[in-house]
């Protein structure tokens, strides 16, 4: 099974659902309050792809999952970050806005990111990876920037029909994600099982360390409780299925070994931003 024909779909469904719940307005929360919305978008930006390059770096990681390590803390943060937000009683407003502002500032930063890294990449013996990053920023306006102004504009021109079709797609996307996580598991077991050991910790590491460093951010920046708990969850979840896409198109890498790193991300983070979730909300 070629699973990009899985992946393409379910990451503009994605997109698609993500603006049916945005406004315009969502975009210009940083006008009102800047010092949030600043943290956050270094938090995600910033703080992790480096913490990925170090993790990589530090335990010496195979040149793909390398690659696909950096790949998934660069891409931007997950569309059921809002849903995680006000589960913590976090600030519902300021996820909306971070997710929203970091899926369209990620489609410049993946390409000057993941083409640094390839570049370091190639410095390893026998290692051939290149990044064409024209296709890099056509497949991502295609599949990312133009179903998120779809979805904006349905809701700003037909409200009623957005919600509609909202509460339809609201249940089928992580459903959506949890299948693609499945398939690439069934496709690809021998080699998740083989690395699953040091992938995991690394992985594991990442989402904590970004938890942590959000938490620590956040608190510097002197954020109220409900900031610092949504960034926490905004800095620590990311887009699974964009890494993936990303990965495995025939237009970028082609390769599926890649996109292993962000199918155990899409588990772990779920797992471990729910336990966080609990524990927030047993305080």
């Amino acid at each position: 099974m070629n699973t990009i024909w899985i992946v393409l779909p379910i990451l503009t469904l994605l997109m698609f659902e993500l603006g049916l719940t945005l406004r315009v307005a969502d975009f210009k929360f940083f006008y009102q309050r800047p010092r949030p919305i600043v943290t956050g978008l270094v938090g995600q930006l910033v703080f992790l792809p480096l913490l990925a390059f170090a993790i990589g770096w530090v335990f010496k990681l195979d040149p793909l999952f390398f690659i696909g390590l950096v790949l998934i803390a660069c891409s931007p943060g997950g569309s059921s970050s809002n849903i995680f937000s006000m589960l913590a009683k976090g600030d519902v407003a300021l996820s909306v806005s971070l997710t929203a502002l970091s899926s369209v500032i990620t489609l410049f930063t993946i390409p000057v990111i993941m083409n640094f890294t390839t570049d370091f990449i190639g410095n390893y013996p026998g290692v051939d990876i290149h990044l064409p990053v024209g296709s890099l920023i056509v497949q991502n306006i295609l599949l990312m920037l133009l179903p998120i102004l779809a979805g904006v504009l349905i809701k700003r021109h037909a409200p009623a029909a957005a919600q509609k079709i909202h509460a339809v797609l609201s249940k089928i996307a992580f459903p959506a994600l949890i299948f693609l996580a499945a398939v690439f598991f069934v496709q690809h077991h021998e080699t998740i099982a083989a690395q699953f050991g040091k992938l995991g910790l690394c992985v594991t590491i990442l989402i904590l360390s970004a938890m942590g460093g959000g938490a620590l951010l956040a608190k510097a920046m002197r954020l109220n409780k409900q900031e610092v708990r949504t960034l926490v969850i905004e800095i620590g979840m990311q887009n699974a299925a964009q890494a993936i896409a990303v990965a495995s198109s025939p237009f970028i890498f082609n390769n599926d070994i890649i996109a292993v790193p962000a199918i155990i991300y899409a588990l772990m983070m779920n797992v471990i931003l729910l336990a966080y979730v609990a524990i927030v909300k047993r305080r």
